[in-house]
């Protein structure tokens, strides 16, 4: 029986570092309402001393900030619904570390699967939390996403800054545009709306946008067609509006009048001080990079019942982001995390306990064995699929996702089987070693 291949999605990965200044300089216009109501009279000799007295940094285990990149379209605010999206595109947990002076930033999969018991949400991802509790009020979303973000972590995290698509297009017009050099033809009508010719051009806050998002690209090229191209532009797009803010806004009255423009862009429960403690972090401490999960977690789990990932009992198929709570653990606990809650990120069974059938490739009956799936039957090379499938026996979900895990390639497809099926079984082409 051949299996129709499901399409791959692709999905962005945002350049981080350019990505977190980005986000503390708008942070920054937060300090407009300080400032217009006396505050923060003078600039320059405030920041040492705000920065000095606000205690933020505890000696302990550091500072921790989710970072929420909001891709609600329409939006009134970066905690709005608007009329499609109000999920958590972006989630980069900052760790500011003031005796070490360095800024870890934590980057976790949206898609990453998570326990939503109670909450009526047949797609269970990470970046849903936001969505969740923005339906139930604006100071809901980040502080939902919080919790989750700390139970899944196990990292302590009770602040954020919040921003969206319209931060991003208001903070390049108010800079009167960035300067690109497009590398090639790019012709996106139906999607993003991109319509560029090769050369260097000035953008304005709409075309920069489109010019991000474009990885539908018609123009009969190779360039820009999936997300994995799309980070080039982030980055350069990125720092161009950096280096225009940085070079082109110089004093205290312009970064002000900068600031007034963009102020409703930016959602945070930081104070002022707080917020000059981070900033005066992103620009000169040092800055390292911890990924939780790669696209080697992702799996295309196909619909099936499920206890405790919903109220529904019911996982819809979509594609997930499987991680490992012990692997987590270890990523994370130079950073004073503490084991993460496995009753929201599953944890999966020992590979030891799972009898494991291989049809296609030989070699992927080897790597299994070697991950240590002690009970693993190599049956022979036909297996009848164009995809790596796994499918495992009924209500046997967690059996599928350690094997799919293990094996490691990102575009499994995981699946359950008839009801007499008593062991996983991993159907791979024979040329898919």
């Amino acid at each position: 029986m051949k299996k129709k291949m499901r399409r791959r999605r692709y999905r962005t990965r945002f350049i981080y570092r350019p990505l977190l200044v980005l986000l503390l300089v708008a942070a920054l216009t937060l300090s407009v309402g300080f400032w217009d109501r006396g505050l923060l009279a003078d600039w320059s000799s405030s920041v040492g001393d705000a920065a000095a007295k606000t205690g933020i940094v505890p000696q302990d285990n550091g500072l921790n900030v989710l970072i929420i990149g909001n891709n609600a379209r329409d939006a009134s605010n970066p905690l709005s619904l608007g009329t499609a999206g109000g999920q958590a595109d972006i989630l980069i947990v900052a760790h500011i570390d003031s005796q070490s002076h360095q800024v870890t930033l934590i980057s976790i999969p949206r898609d990453t699967l998570v326990a939503l018991p109670g909450y009526n949400e047949p797609i269970p991802k990470i970046k849903s939390t936001f969505n969740l509790g923005l339906q139930s009020s604006p100071s809901d979303g980040p502080a939902l996403a919080m919790k989750y973000v700390s139970d899944m972590t196990g990292m302590t995290v009770n602040n954020y800054v919040a921003i969206d698509f319209q931060g991003f297009v208001d903070a390049v017009n108010a800079v009167h545009g960035i300067s690109i050099d497009v590398p090639a033809r790019l012709y996106d009508p139906l999607n993003s709306g991109a319509n560029f010719y090769p050369g260097p051009q000035v953008l304005n806050g709409e075309q920069a946008l489109a010019y991000v998002r474009i990885r539908q690209n018609q123009a009969g090229n190779d360039y820009r067609i999936n997300d994995f191209q799309r980070q080039q532009a982030e980055l350069q797009v990125i720092n161009a509006l950096k280096e225009k803010i940085y070079h082109s806004y110089s004093n205290i009255s312009e970064l002000s009048q900068l600031a007034h423009i963009v102020y409703n862009d930016v959602s945070t429960n930081l104070n002022i001080g707080q917020i000059i403690s981070l900033v005066q972090a992103s620009l000169s401490w040092h800055v390292n990079y911890v990924y939780l999960g790669s696209d080697n977690d992702a799996m295309d789990i196909l619909s099936t019942p499920v206890a405790g990932l919903n109220s529904e009992n019911y996982l819809t198929g979509a594609w997930y982001d499987v991680l490992d709570p012990a692997k987590v653990y270890a990523l994370l606990r130079p950073y004073g995390a503490r084991m993460p809650d496995t009753a929201v990120l599953p944890a999966l069974p020992r590979p030891d306990t799972i009898p494991v059938a291989v049809y296609g490739s030989a070699v992927v009956s080897a790597r299994l064995k070697q991950a240590g799936f002690a009970q693993v039957d190599y049956l022979g090379p036909d297996s009848g699929v164009s995809s790596n499938t796994v499918v495992y026996p009924p209500g046997q979900l967690y059996w599928g996702l350690a094997v799919a895990r293990a094996e490691g390639g990102g575009d499994e497809v995981v699946e359950p089987g008839p009801p007499d099926l008593r062991q996983v079984l991993y159907l791979s082409p024979v040329s898919g070693g």
